[in-house]
């Protein structure tokens, strides 16, 4: 599944997110909570996700917070939920529509752009957050790895692995973890990350042309 070892991104233990929430943990409806939970984890990363910090950041009491539901396990989970349902909403377009899968493909890159935007500062907290969020039942390769199988069919997309799945975990994690990273470490606009980004993937992603293909 995406996303690279902690110690390798330069993450120390104590970054590291806390354990996958319990599956009792129910969901948090408020905005203003799931929200104010996200600018927690902005300034201040997993160990300040607190009861107290959300709810002054939501500007409500700990005790309206807790009975709206807040709970640490249930916030984390709760974002998790809304990541994945966003990711499956945002890639179906690429998925069924219509156009080369080379084409399709284009456009799941830019889908994942758009949930990496919503979603940046759950992102940037962790960079096991795609593993964590397999709690909601959600493949995140299994959209790349669908193109790359039509990829196959058309003969539109470059084989740039051994096979489908293989090559659809190296372009997710190729793609997302270095536009998150330009986005919230480096503060590249968007359309600044995503050009130079599409410039470099666009090539691997090409096939041969008739002129270079083997004969």
């Amino acid at each position: 599944m995406p996303g690279p070892d902690p110690q390798a991104a330069g993450q120390s233990v104590s970054a590291r997110p806390p354990a996958q929430p319990s599956s009792d943990s129910g969901p948090v409806q408020d905005e203003r909570l799931l929200a104010a939970a996200a600018r927690v984890l902005q300034d201040a990363g997993w160990e300040g996700l607190t009861i107290e910090a959300v709810a002054e950041a939501a500007g409500l009491s700990r005790v309206t917070a807790w009975r709206l539901g807040a709970s640490r396990e249930a916030l984390i989970a709760s974002l998790l939920s809304q990541l994945g349902q966003d990711y499956r909403q945002a890639m179906w377009p690429a998925i069924v529509g219509t156009g080369t899968a080379r084409e399709r493909l284009d456009r799941a890159i830019g889908a994942l752009f758009d949930v990496i935007d919503a979603h940046l500062p759950l992102l940037l907290a962790s960079d096991t957050v795609f593993h964590r969020a397999t709690a909601t039942k959600i493949n995140f390769n299994e959209p790349f790895t669908r193109l790359f199988e039509d990829g196959r069919i058309d003969r539109s997309v470059a084989a740039i692995a051994d096979d489908p799945a293989e090559a659809a975990d190296l372009l997710f994690n190729t793609a997302c973890w270095p536009y998150v990273h330009l986005r919230g470490r480096h503060g590249w606009t968007s359309a600044r990350a995503r050009k130079r980004l599409r410039g470099l993937l666009g090539r691997s992603l090409d096939p041969p042309s008739p002129s270079r293909a083997p004969g």
